[in-house]
């Protein structure tokens, strides 16, 4: 079901698009700038400032000067946390502009942003503002005269670059636990969806970051990206996005000056129904898993497998449970699913629908485009599929569903393992046995059971394999930007004096 849906009665105007370097918006040194378009319909939305080497050079000079003499690594914890809190509190008042832009910019549905995604940035925020000054070393116990203790110390200089799926969240859950570490950072934003992560400087700027402390330089992977990666001066990098760029990522940043680097990357994720589960959530969960902000979330549960004994039942219910389920303009709010972000991702996802027709997984709904304009595609699931097909082994990043069957405990935790990807999976089921036994066999970072995308702020995330390494979230993210120094003296009257 589509629909053309109402567009926002207020749509926000775009304050910001150039470069934030230094505590200054400034145009790229090259004049250069890129367009940014509305997935709805396909036209330019603004013009943006096109990052490049230099601009790159620029912003890790200021971010440079800001960790070496500058006071932000040197205040206390509580006097960073006290700022970022105030940025937290800037944020919840520009809730509803900051929810339209990333709509806008990204065919997100604007009742979930305005809900969810950008009242949970703010409250990042506030999470690591918190812990800003709960930073501490520890003292050993030497086996020999001595008096040892650690210091736990920011990093320094960190480039984070994030991907245009979260926007929003992925901007603090990176930037937030590096504020607060005491690190300077640059951030490049997907050139998908650059608005914002300008107005997030805008806001960190009024609530009191110093300059140079935070900078945005919006542009190319391939370059701004590439540059902020291999640059000498950059002491770590936080990268999310797909593992083959996360290859390029780690790469430069070896060759460079071996920065270490965190990376959260593809996804291949199971969700494993069993035979005791309640079909109705079942449904529910499998719907959540695939189709939540139109399949583009790295965790999808886009493999599927569901024990033979209610498979068929499965198939039955998910199928009736999408005939009520719309596909339209963001800003509706009687709609489920907006327009897949740009039209390269959207060409992307129609090919691999056409290759899982071609390798003969049947097509039980939806498998098209929709809509006159716009990037939009229905919800589509395939039943019959085989594990060595491509809609089974490769990250779509759209609204699609591959569904199989399995019979044996044994035979599920081999098919949800069978993957080159380690990020997340879901089990559903009633027996508390089943669901230890599956939790602890599958290699990913992130279990669910009977749920499913149930992030906490407190809980950590990241992958195995293929899908990286380093946690996002928790108090776990924080040792991404802190290092530790261990500090040795000697104790009088030893034997070592």
């Amino acid at each position: 079901m589509t629909s053309n849906g109402s567009s926002a009665p207020n749509m926000p105007e775009i304050k910001f698009t150039k470069l934030f370097i230094n505590g200054a918006f400034v145009d790229s040194i090259s004049g250069k700038t890129f367009e940014t378009r509305d997935p709805r319909t396909g036209e330019v939305i603004a013009h943006i400032a096109e990052g490049d080497k230099e601009d790159i050079d620029l912003a890790v000079k200021a971010a440079r000067e800001a960790f070496d003499n500058g006071k932000w690594p040197r205040k206390s914890g509580f006097e960073r946390g006290r700022i970022l809190m105030k940025l937290a509190d800037l944020i919840d008042e520009h809730t509803e502009e900051l929810a339209s832009l990333e709509s806008l910019d990204s065919g997100k549905l604007f009742h979930l942003n305005k809900m969810l995604d950008v009242p949970s940035t703010a409250d990042s925020i506030r999470y690591y503002a918190g812990a800003a000054d709960k930073i501490h070393g520890e003292t050993s116990k030497c086996s020999r005269e001595f008096h040892g203790y650690t210091l736990k110390e920011p990093v320094g200089v960190v480039g984070l670059i994030i991907p245009w799926n979260f926007p929003s969240i992925m901007f603090f859950a990176k930037a937030a636990p590096a504020l607060a570490a005491g690190c300077t950072v640059i951030v490049k934003p997907a050139e998908q969806t650059p608005l914002t992560a300008l107005y997030y400087a805008k806001l960190a700027k009024e609530a009191g970051i110093p300059d140079g402390v935070l900078n945005v330089v919006t542009g190319f992977g391939s370059t701004a990206g590439a540059a902020l990666s291999s640059h000498m001066n950059v002491d770590a990098i936080s990268f999310t996005g797909s593992t083959e760029v996360g290859r390029l990522v780690m790469e430069a940043s070896a060759r460079s000056n071996l920065k270490p680097v965190s990376l959260e990357l593809g996804g291949k994720s199971p969700l494993i129904i069993f035979n005791d589960a309640d079909v109705n959530m079942a449904v529910d969960i499998a719907k959540l898993a695939v189709f939540y902000n139109k399949g583009e979330i790295c965790i999808a549960g886009s493999r599927v497998f569901v024990q033979e004994g209610i498979y068929d039942e499965f198939i039955k219910k998910i199928d009736e449970s999408l005939k009520d389920w719309v596909v339209g303009d963001p800003f509706d709010s009687n709609v489920h699913q907006g327009p897949q972000v740009d039209k390269k991702q959207f060409e992307k996802v129609l090919r691999y629908i056409e290759s899982g027709k071609r390798d003969g997984a049947t097509l039980l709904t939806g498998g098209k485009a929709c809509g006159k304009k716009g990037y939009y595609i229905e919800p589509t699931i395939f039943t019959d599929v085989k594990e060595d097909m491509l809609i089974a082994r490769e990250e779509i990043f759209g609204p699609v569903m591959s569904l199989m069957k399995f019979k044996t405990i044994e035979e599920a935790i081999e098919k949800a393992n069978n993957t080159i990807y380690g990020l997340a999976a879901g089990i559903v089921t009633n027996d508390l046995n089943i669901a230890n036994r599956v939790s602890r066999s599958i290699r990913a970072g992130m279990i669910w059971i009977n749920c499913y995308t149930a992030f906490d702020r407190d809980c950590p995330y990241g992958g195995y394999k293929m899908s990286g390494f380093g946690r996002e979230l928790g108090l776990h993210a924080l040792e991404n930007y802190l290092q530790v120094k261990s500090v040795i003296t000697p104790i009088y009257d030893s034997p070592w004096l």
